[in-house]
């Protein structure tokens, strides 16, 4: 994995600082935690480079994803979704 995402993935997961869309995820967040610090894929947004999709196998053909961002070195989740497919983006890292 590059050094560009250990900081998205050493990230302290705040839950204050989650946004609403997360509230769908209320008392997931263990598995978000477990996601962003043991993903299966990580990709990078098409759109913003400093944004990173990280994803885990819940089951087969359901995945966990987690957005997060690195800002001013910083990490912080942007929203997290259960989802039936990885989204398109450049590949950074698999396992």
């Amino acid at each position: 994995m590059s050094s560009a995402m250990a900081p998205a993935r050493q990230n302290q997961l705040s839950i204050s600082c989650w946004p609403l869309s997360s509230t769908v995820m209320t008392g997931r967040e263990p598995d978000v935690a477990s996601v962003l610090g043991e993903p299966v894929e990580i990709r990078r947004s098409r759109g913003d480079r400093d944004v990173y999709l990280f994803y885990r196998l819940e089951h087969p053909g359901r995945w966990l994803g987690v957005v997060a961002k690195r800002l001013d070195g910083d990490g912080f989740v942007i929203t997290c979704y259960p989802t039936d497919a990885i989204k398109i983006g450049g590949q950074v890292w698999t396992k």
